[in-house]
Parts: structure tokens; C-alpha cells; sequence
């Protein structure tokens, strides 16, 4: 599953009104309850970020009228009075800390409809004892002002919504120092104006062990300090962190979100995802890119403020003489797919803001990596257009329409109206953090392969419909193309062969 890169190797606009009033925040950010967005040194006005974490909205003081108060000195009290209640029963959790009884697989099983509604001071604290807050297959289940913490969920894992049922609203709630990840998701879900803080893993795992995730929406949260456990090196190459992982989602919206200082990648799609919009996010100081959009198609996204990301991950691996172009925005194997049904046929990334970053977007093909390959790491799935895995060999895999169907391609990227600015004191490196990538490697395997040779490098370079135009850039930036080897200065990126970024500009000496 995941990271090909292993294999060779977003100024924004506020965060809407429209989203506080559908997330109850009190206060527009930036307009009271939180210090307003200052001019960065781009020029560009930061955009305001959701401090939900700092600032979480208190739940109701007295309980709802007909709701089933929860006793937090009596243990299991939640559990017991979710199972002895009918469905679509309402739960009002004291102040204190609830617990449930000491068995690892102890936990909450709601019925369709359900909701959970904590008191200020409401904590469910799993006492680093049971793996599982909130499970079961029930629809429609709403958790709201409630803090989480303390579970110890394996690895993939998650403690709430831990079945991945559809329907589930999570609002306000603080899920914290949870091992695994914090929570999953189905479809239909709704997570808005909640902290997802200092989770082992992941601060949402977007997974479905059967079927696809539908009609998502990650909205006005904090992704803040996930996988503590650190798992990349525990597991080198694994692919399995993020402050948000999203896998087979098809059709999701990730807006108003501030997404920083995680270990490892801030959002990052992986696996035949299709139909994203992710917008007006503030993206900062993750230690991996700040997005990866890998193996998936269709996708918009623009107004994202995106600054600081990289830095550990991208040193890293410069140190090591690795020449890959590892950038903050990682576009890998995906691209635009006229027949998926979509709100988009291509992937469109434009008026973000990308500011003192490791490198800049880069637009990757493994050409190794296809369906049936052996070096294909998403675990023997095929692309959306190939159901079969078995169908990609010899000698089918060699004539359309499988040639084309069995690749992941990145191919109708269009990237465009966004501002680069990159101050190489500020990020502190010599070389390696200037870069704009388009490029595959030289196929070689397996034997059978018919991508041997530099057929993919040059497909992604001249033929798939990859364009940048019309982007400021500041500062020193250098362009790849085709393979690591060809470093570009901007008048070779903008010539014949290449014919990139027509209409824009660049001012080596305004990055600092």
C-alpha cells in the first residue's frame, strides 16, 4: 500500500462564514477568539487557521430535554446505558472522566441514530487499557463536545467510528493521544470543528475494509502532532501515516481544515480515490509533504495557504544523496480520468499560496508500477478502470485497451495562479528544496513489462497533458523533467521540448 516514492525514489481565502454557521464555531477566526492572520513575507495575508484545539466549543451545561444522563464515578455507565436504551436515544455525558470496564474490547456499540453529547470537562479515557471507544456497524451516529483519549487501537486501526459505519457526524469533539488512529471513517461522514491531536498514527484513517467511502466532509478541524509512534520508521516504506489517510474514497470535500506539525505527510490520499476537493486549507510545518494525492484521480485543489512543510523529510533525504525532487505537494501515478464521474476530469491546482517549503509540486510515474507488477505497492489493487487485476499480463497488457487502462497515469494536471515563493535561508539548505518536478524513471521490471525503457518518461513529459502556466514564482527555483538527471533553469522549463509555465514569472532575488 502506498508511497511510490519508495520505489525510486496550497493567498488563500478566508475560511467561510458558511462554515461556522454549519459548525457552531462562535467566532469567525481571525475575528476575536483568535489573534488576526499577519502578512507573511510573501505579501500575501496568511489564511486564518480553525484553533480549534485551543479554543474547542463547550457542549451543553444541563441535559438536553429527554436525553440519558451518563454517570462518569460509575464505570461503563455509557456502555451499559447505550445497550439498555432503543435507538435514536440521546446521551448527555457528565463532567469527568468516563471510563469502561477494564477489558481491552470493551467499548461503546450505538444503535442507528444515537447521539453522544459531553458536558464541559466530558472525557471518555480509555486508561491505555481498552482499544476502542466507539464501534459497531449502527448508521447515522452523532458525537459531539466530547474529548477522547487514552485508547490503544492497533495498528490501521481506529478508535472511534472503529467499524467505519456510514453516516456518523463528528462535531467539536477532541480525539487525542490515542494509539492507532484516532478515528475512521464511512460514508456519508461529517467531521467539522474538531481537534485530531497527537494520535499514533494517523489523526483519521478515511478506510473501509469492504466497499468504497462516499460523500465525505473533513471541515474546519485542527490535524495537529499525529503519528507519535512514528511509523515509517518502524516500518520503512509502509506508507502508513498521515495526519489524515484517505484510501477508495470516492467524493470528498477537505476545506477550512489547519493541518501542521505532523510526523509525516499532512493529508495524503492513497489508493483509487476519486472526485477530491480540498480547499482553504492552511497546511504548515508537517515533516513530510504537505499533500500526497497518490494512485487516484480528479481532483481541484486551490486556496490553500501552504508553508513549512517538508523540511525534515526533504533534508533527509537530500543528506542522504537521494536526487529525487521530493516536494511538499507530491502528485504520484494520479491524474485526470474523463470516464470516472467526477466534478472534474483532470486535476486542477491553482491560487494556493506555497511559501518556504522543501521544493515546490512535483508530478511523478513510476513506470515499474502498474497492475500485476510486482512493484506495484497498493497491495494487489488494479485502477479504477481495470477491475481484474489478473487481465493486466502478457500478452493482453501489450495492446489497448489494457496498455493505457492498467497504469495509474498521471496525465490533465493543470497548475496554475498559484505563488511559489521559496527563501533558502529561511528553510535553510544549499540545494534540492528549489525544485518543480515533472518526470518518471526508466522502466526496467518485471521481465514482462511493456513499460520497459523511457516510453512512460517521455509519455509524462510531452504527451499527457501536464501543464503548468501562468504561476509567480519568487526566489531561486530550479524545474526537472523526464528524469532526475535534467535540471532545468526557467528558460529551458519554458522552451521546446518542454513548453511549460507560458504566462508566468519568476524573480530569483524576491524569494528572501
Amino acid at each position: 500500500m502506498g508511497n511510490s516514492r519508495r520505489h525510486w525514489a496550497l493567498a488563500a481565502a478566508p475560511l467561510a462564514l458558511a462554515l461556522l454557521a454549519a459548525t457552531g464555531c462562535e467566532s469567525a477566526p481571525g475575528t476575536g477568539a483568535e489573534p488576526a492572520a499577519a502578512p507573511s513575507s510573501s505579501g500575501a495575508r496568511s489564511t486564518p487557521v480553525a484553533r480549534v484545539c485551543a479554543h474547542p466549543t463547550a457542549g451543553p451545561a444541563k441535559a438536553p430535554a429527554g436525553a440519558v444522563s451518563v454517570d462518569p464515578a460509575v464505570v461503563d455507565d455509557l456502555a451499559a446505558k447505550t445497550r439498555n436504551s432503543p435507538p435514536h436515544t440521546t446521551f448527555w455525558l457528565r463532567p469527568g472522566k468516563h471510563r469502561l470496564d477494564p477489558d481491552r474490547y470493551a467499548q461503546v456499540i450505538p444503535k442507528e441514530g444515537n447521539r453522544y453529547l459531553g458536558a464541559p470537562g466530558a472525557v471518555l479515557d480509555g486508561r491505555r487499557t481498552n482499544q476502542y471507544a466507539f464501534g459497531g456497524t449502527s448508521r447515522n451516529v452523532t458525537i459531539r463536545y466530547l474529548t477522547v483519549q487514552g485508547f490503544v487501537a492497533p495498528q490501521d486501526e481506529g478508535v472511534v467510528n472503529h467499524d467505519s459505519a456510514d453516516g456518523w457526524v463528528i462535531e467539536h469533539a477532541t480525539i487525542q493521544d490515542n494509539s492507532g488512529a484516532g478515528l475512521m471513517a464511512g460514508s456519508r461522514q461529517g467531521v467539522r470543528a474538531s481537534c485530531l491531536r497527537g494520535n499514533g498514527q494517523y489523526g483519521m484513517n478515511a478506510y473501509k475494509a469492504t466497499g468504497r467511502i462516499s460523500g465525505l466532509v473533513v471541515e474546519g478541524n485542527e490535524i495537529v502532532g499525529n503519528n507519535t509512534g512514528d511509523w515509517e520508521r518502524r516500518r520503512k516504506g509502509c506508507g502508513c501515516t498521515g495526519g489524515i489517510k484517505f484510501w477508495a474514497v470516492d467524493g470528498a470535500d477537505v476545506r477550512g481544515n489547519w493541518v501542521h506539525d505532523n510526523r509525516g505527510t499532512g493529508l495524503w490520499a492513497d489508493t483509487n480515490n476519486n472526485d477530491f476537493r480540498i480547499e482553504n486549507n492552511t497546511l504548515e510545518a508537517n515533516d513530510g509533504a504537505a499533500l500526497i494525492y497518490e494512485t487516484s484521480y480528479n481532483a481541484v485543489i486551490r486556496d490553500n495557504a501552504i508553508r513549512r512543510n517538508n523540511w525534515v523529510e526533504g533534508r533527509r533525504a537530500a543528506d542522504s544523496g537521494d536526487s529525487f525532487p521530493f516536494a511538499t505537494v507530491y502528485l504520484s501515478e494520479s491524474g485526470g480520468e474523463p470516464r470516472l464521474k467526477a466534478r472534474t476530469d483532470k486535476i486542477e491546482i491553482y491560487r494556493n499560496v506555497l511559501e518556504n517549503n522543501w521544493s515546490g509540486i512535483t508530478l511523478w510515474e513510476n513506470a515499474d508500477r502498474f497492475c500485476n507488477s510486482p512493484a506495484n505497492t497498493s497491495s494487489g489493487d488494479c485502477t479504477l478502470l481495470v477491475r481484474d487485476t489478473g487481465r493486466c499480463a502478457k500478452p493482453a497488457i501489450s495492446k489497448a485497451p489494457l496498455y493505457a487502462d492498467c497504469r495509474w497515469k498521471t496525465q490533465r494536471v493543470d497548475i496554475h495562479g498559484n505563488r511559489f515563493v521559496l527563501d533558502k535561508s529561511a528553510v535553510r539548505c544549499a540545494a534540492m528544496c528549489d525544485r518543480m518536478a515533472l518526470l518518471a524513471n526508466y522502466g526496467t521490471y518485471p521481465h514482462w513489462s511493456p513499460y520497459q525503457g523511457e516510453g512512460v518518461a517521455d509519455a509524462i513529459t510531452e504527451r499527457q497533458h501536464n501543464r503548468w502556466h501562468d504561476n509567480v514564482y519568487l526566489g531561486p527555483w530550479q524545474f526537472v523533467a523526464h528524469d532526475p538527471s535534467r535540471v532545468l533553469d526557467f528558460g529551458q522549463w519554458q522552451s521546446t521540448p518542454y513548453q511549460q509555465d507560458a504566462g508566468s514569472t519568476l524573480d530569483p532575488r524576491a524569494g528572501g
